[in-house]
């Protein structure tokens, strides 16, 4: 039995640091942390933490791509207990910015022209 897949976007494996803030309903910075993307698409991306990402807070991003920094903010579609300590949790993003969107499209093509 095959499982469909429901993604609008094409998803590429990539490791990239990233730096995020959670942000609670006040819109107040509740915890902030690094981690580092496992795949990233232009609708979202999966990354892994330290510590649980709570799916009630908004996440602001900032996900170093080659030579590029970008911000971008997300919601969380869930967040899962991994392997060694370790949370993934996966990201729509929410509010994009046109031009980080860009920067975020230029990877991922010149990604899957490799």
């Amino acid at each position: 039995m095959t499982t469909e897949d429901r993604r609008k976007n094409e998803r590429i494996n990539a490791l990239n640091l990233i730096s995020y803030s959670c942000i609670d309903e006040n819109v107040q910075t509740v915890a902030q942390g690094m981690g580092r993307t496992l795949n990233v698409s232009q609708g979202g991306i999966l990354f892994e933490t330290h510590a649980p990402i709570d799916p009630k807070h908004t996440v602001a991003l900032a996900i170093g791509l080659e030579d590029n920094l970008i911000n971008i903010k997300g919601r969380v579609i869930f967040s899962l207990a991994g392997g060694e300590k370790r949370f993934e949790s996966g990201i729509e993003f929410i509010d994009t910015d046109e031009a980080e969107l860009e920067v975020l499209k230029k990877y991922i093509k010149a990604f899957r022209e490799q």
